[in-house]
């Protein structure tokens, strides 16, 4: 007897910002801009996959497709057959800007493998219960290398995400805030925002950037006051600069006029939180020219089927 549902499923999932500033690899915060996974099984084997919206010129059509991949991964480590696959994705996320397109690839696919899941005999959706939420990030985790952007992705909200004896775990915290995202047309691999990292940073840097990631969760927990503080970083923003130079100088711009901005992830959209000392309308106008500008809310739920 089949092990997945009749019929096509749709899953959800939000981009997401990382790092926040100060929590480096850490810290998450799910936003309501959303990618579509429908998926549905046909047959015991073959793939078709059409996709529309961001990035639909450049993807691939084939097994090396992220959700198709984070799809049959799934299944892999359930130890079942791998079926025969139509997936159709709308993509809303822009690639490459530090707003989570990989690791919401990752988590869509993941979900959809969860909601096509159910036991032989039955059509209810069993997938949650055969594939929880903490397999759902480890597997997610070792695709994507890291896990602060999918732990964003899969739960949604305020996530703090660590990796513990090899295996990735997160809490997330339900917040309110809006943000801005300034998002440029050039795009810059994370990798190469990585590797102009130091492998070393004065211990100074390091010792303020903990404390400033511990007063970002309590500034986003209800003291919006407290943000601007809670956003200043010392490990990462700055040696990244010499990729993302109008990025960084567009932190540095809002920065100077208390605005809490950071670099959104390994960038190069630069994120603003709204606070009580101003509203998110005037920041539109801060935008260079050609950059698209995206009010955003906190997502609350993460990934799910709709």
């Amino acid at each position: 007897m089949s092990v997945f549902l009749p019929g096509p499923v749709t899953v959800r999932t939000p981009s997401s910002s990382a790092n926040l500033g100060p929590g480096y690899d850490t810290l998450g915060l799910g936003l309501g801009l959303y990618d579509d996974v429908t998926a549905e099984v046909v047959g015991d084997e073959g793939l078709t996959v059409t996709v529309e919206g961001v990035g639909a010129e450049d993807v691939p059509r084939d097994e090396s497709h992220l959700v198709v991949r984070s799809l049959r991964a799934v299944f892999d480590t359930l130890g079942l057959d791998q079926p025969g696959l139509h997936v159709h994705c709308v993509n809303r996320i822009p690639h490459a800007r530090g707003l989570g397109s990989s690791s919401a690839a990752i988590v869509g696919g993941i979900t959809a493998a969860r909601a096509l899941l159910t036991a032989p005999g039955t059509v209810a959706p069993l997938g949650e219960a055969r594939f929880d939420d903490a397999a759902a990030l480890r597997l997610a985790t070792r695709l994507e290398g890291h896990p602060d952007n999918v732990a964003a992705a899969l739960l949604g909200g305020l996530t703090i995400a660590w990796m513990d004896e090899g295996e990735a775990r997160a809490v997330r915290l339900d917040v309110e805030t809006q943000v801005v995202a300034f998002v440029p047309q050039e795009a810059v691999s994370t990798e190469v925002a990585r590797g102009l990292i130091p492998a070393h940073v004065p211990h100074a840097d390091a010792a303020r950037n903990a404390g400033r990631a511990a007063l970002l969760v309590a500034a986003l927990d209800g003291r919006p006051e407290l943000l601007f503080d809670a956003t200043e970083d010392r490990l990462h923003q700055a040696y990244r600069a010499p990729a993302m130079p109008d990025s960084y100088a567009l932190v540095e711009s809002l920065r100077g006029d208390g605005v809490p901005a950071i670099v959104s992830g390994a960038g190069p959209t630069v994120l603003a939180f709204a606070t009580d000392s101003f509203d998110v309308g005037p920041l539109v106008g801060r935008a260079p020219d050609g950059w698209a500008v995206l009010p955003l809310a906190v997502d609350p739920a993460g990934a799910r089927r709709i």
